[in-house]
């Protein structure tokens, strides 16, 4: 079996979540969020597409950065947006 590595963990950094207490853009309008994910180029937080607004997965197609991890306590999953695969 061959291990295909996501090119695009390439842009993964060591970052600093932006707003740790919730997602940037809900926080900013008053909007509720299921569960959070963190931008791994970036730092932006936000909600995950189980939440009305999904502005993670805006957030990388928007700004072309695919690869997140969950925000959420205890969890430890990156996802690529691209490639729809957990990485």
């Amino acid at each position: 079996m061959t291990t295909v590595i996501d090119p695009h963990l390439a842009l993964v950094r060591d970052v600093v979540p932006r707003t740790p207490q919730g997602c940037q853009e809900c926080l900013s309008t008053g909007t509720s969020w299921v569960h959070l994910r963190l931008c791994l180029t970036c730092g932006h937080v936000g909600c995950c597409d189980t939440s009305p607004m999904k502005h993670a997965s805006m957030h990388a197609h928007a700004i072309g950065h695919p690869i997140v991890r969950s925000f959420e306590p205890g969890e430890n999953w990156r996802w690529c947006y691209v490639h729809e695969a957990f990485v």
